[in-house]
């Protein structure tokens, strides 16, 4: 009776496509542990590397379980370039019984056969990368029914015309500047933003003092990313500065989370309280961008070869789309409002003024969220290895565009351009409010 082929290939083929789909470059000197690993592949790093790339692996206490003698050529370390990818695909399409070790499209670095003697079960070596490409670093297991345990040390890294080490990614390079200079951008913002607060002190609101605190917040979280890149970039380890990064994104996005859904209620410079369903709202999105948090830590701090990454990263994105769709409720809740209060209380020119802002802040949030969430993913598809700054440089372009835009909508003014009026503008309001229903 014939043996039915095995789901293993199967398997491999979804475990490349999804963490070739996910996984961004990563940088950084990394020391792991591997324990009781059976994954017939594990990805470790992936890195664009320039004509003067390395790659530098040192394995240790390395002990393979099976219940048979394992070949140990069947396991190993391979780099495999995007290009390739789709060559391997199908040599394991083909061959339900093929190893990608034997692929000729791969680039072998070594298999357990190298290995020195036991009890020691070691190896390092460094390797020139002679074509500037991004190649993702594997481990492949191709012996059946067998787990593998081991330390692994990995430095990817480009050799500058000095010598000097460049641990970022070829695409990531240019990123301690950029988000330097952003973190100026925000720093001058909130200078400015500040400024109007202080000589428009009647007008000023509760709602004004958080938005100055996202900004402060904002700043903070680029300077800390700045640094954390570029210690890095210069020795391959963030030295602390991404534990000041988490902490300060984490106040940042529960901020913003928070002054969006806020402004869109009103609060503060409509009306001093919140309704209920406004609070259940806040109750919602924070305690899930608490979450997010958490899974958007375990992603940048572990990696592709821990093996819950790939539920990690469907968590985080789960729920950036639940809170972006919740935080939409309240700019909905108060256009509604605002046209049932238009009906009766006798001021139509302030109310069309006012259902004016809140449609176009609506159609802003949409916007932004589309952008940052959508576009943003796109520009990380699709653009070559060495410009994946340019879809970093579109996110920070995006956000401070739709905080400028907030800002300016929301500006603590005596006399707002949206609440000025006479008796044109009202008699021409009513008529508006009347033949229009201001529907989303």
């Amino acid at each position: 009776m014939a043996k039915p082929p095995s789901a293993a290939p199967a398997i491999t083929v979804l475990i490349l496509f999804l963490l070739y789909l996910i996984s961004p470059s990563t940088a950084e000197i990394k020391t792991l542990t591997i324990t009781s690993d059976s994954r017939p592949m594990i990805l470790f790093e992936k890195f664009g590397f320039t004509h003067s790339g390395h790659v530098s692996i040192a394995v240790s206490s390395v002990s393979v379980v099976s219940p048979s003698q394992s070949d140990p050529s069947r396991l190993g370390f391979f780099l495999l370039s995007e290009e390739s990818l789709v060559q391997v695909l199908i040599e394991i399409q083909q061959n339900p019984n093929f190893c990608v070790l034997d692929s000729h499209y791969i680039t072998r670095l070594f298999t357990f056969r190298d290995l020195s003697p036991p009890p020691m079960a070691s190896f390092d070596r460094t390797y020139p990368v002679t074509l500037p490409n991004e190649y993702s670093l594997f481990f492949a297991n191709c012996a059946p029914e067998s787990s593998v345990s081991m330390a692994v040390h990995t430095e990817l890294f480009n050799l500058e015309p000095d010598r000097s080490r460049d641990y970022l990614s070829a695409g990531q390079t240019q990123l301690p500047s950029l988000f330097f200079l952003f973190s100026i951008a925000y720093s001058a913002f909130l200078a400015f933003w500040l400024y109007t607060c202080y000589h428009n002190k009647r007008s000023l609101h509760r709602i004004h003092l958080l938005m100055a605190s996202l900004l402060l917040m904002k700043a903070l979280n680029l300077i800390c990313a700045a640094e954390d890149k570029h210690y890095v970039k210069v020795t391959g380890t963030p030295h602390g500065w991404d534990v000041l990064f988490y902490i300060f994104q984490f106040i940042r996005v529960v901020l913003l989370f928070t002054v969006i859904v806020l402004v869109g209620t009103g609060w503060s410079f409509l009306k001093p309280f919140l309704q209920e369903k406004e609070k259940k709202v806040l109750m919602v999105v924070i305690p899930l961008q608490v979450l997010a948090n958490v899974a958007s830590i375990v992603i940048g701090e572990t990696g592709p070869f821990i093996k819950d990454w790939v539920t990690w990263n469907q968590v985080f994105l789960l729920v950036d789309i639940i809170c972006c769709c919740a935080i939409i409720f309240p700019i909905v809740w108060s256009i509604r409002s605002l046209r049932e209060t238009s009906k009766t209380d006798g001021k139509a020119a302030r109310n069309l003024a006012k259902l004016t802002l809140f449609r176009q802040f609506y159609i802003v949030v949409i916007g932004y969220l589309y952008f940052t969430r959508i576009v943003v993913f796109a520009l990380k598809t699709i653009a070559a290895y060495k410009y994946q700054w340019v879809s970093n440089l579109a996110e920070e372009t995006a956000s401070l565009a739709f905080y400028i835009v907030m800002f300016y909508m929301f500006r603590p003014v005596e006399r707002n351009e949206y609440f000025v009026l006479d008796e044109e503008e009202e008699e021409a309001a009513e008529i508006a409010l009347r033949e229009e229903e201001f529907e989303l």
